[in-house]
């Protein structure tokens, strides 16, 4: 089959619309900083602040942490296949969209109503964690990416998350 004109266009469109959306695999919280994150089924996103509960919390620019499940597979690949979501400290573990390639002042819907903005891609590791001294890696470091609440809302595992404002970097 060979595409020509307005057809390439139109599977162009579509591709990028289908790396927009995707799904919440986990959600994730601690009541302490500097620990692995519990999964939960449900959380309560707070504008300004962050998810309730969570130790991360706070007003500051770093309310809610992401990792794309995908990410954590190529961790499983290196040599830690029992790896979980939560493992990385990230509170919301996405499946099926490009997280890493957002960037900052994008805009993101979890569910009905919620709305973040993403602040910042990637962070510096002071302290090696666990993870890396296994396997000499970590992904959240380079394809972890932060955000803050500007719509409240609930979300829950399975939601949808769109981007509703902003580009990746790039699709193709």
């Amino acid at each position: 089959m060979t595409l020509v004109g307005n057809e390439i266009d139109s599977l162009c469109v579509e591709n990028s619309i289908s790396n927009r959306k995707g799904k919440v695999a986990a959600i994730s919280i601690s009541r302490k900083k500097g620990i692995p994150k519990t999964n939960i089924n449900h959380a309560k996103l707070v504008e300004g602040f962050g998810i309730e509960g969570d130790a991360h919390a706070g007003n500051w620019h770093r309310q809610i942490s992401f990792l794309a499940l995908e990410s954590i597979d190529k961790m499983r690949a290196k040599g830690l296949p029992n790896l979980r979501p939560g493992a990385f400290a990230e509170n919301i573990t996405t499946e099926f969209i490009d997280i890493p390639n957002l960037q900052i002042g994008s805009k993101i819907k979890i569910g009905a109503e919620t709305e973040l903005e993403i602040t910042q891609i990637g962070k510096e590791c002071h302290s090696k964690c666990a993870i890396f001294f296994t396997v000499g890696d970590c992904v959240m470091p380079r394809e972890g990416i932060f955000a803050k609440v500007i719509k409240s809302g609930e979300i829950f595992v399975g939601d949808d998350v769109q981007v509703i404002k902003g580009a990746s970097k790039s699709y193709f």
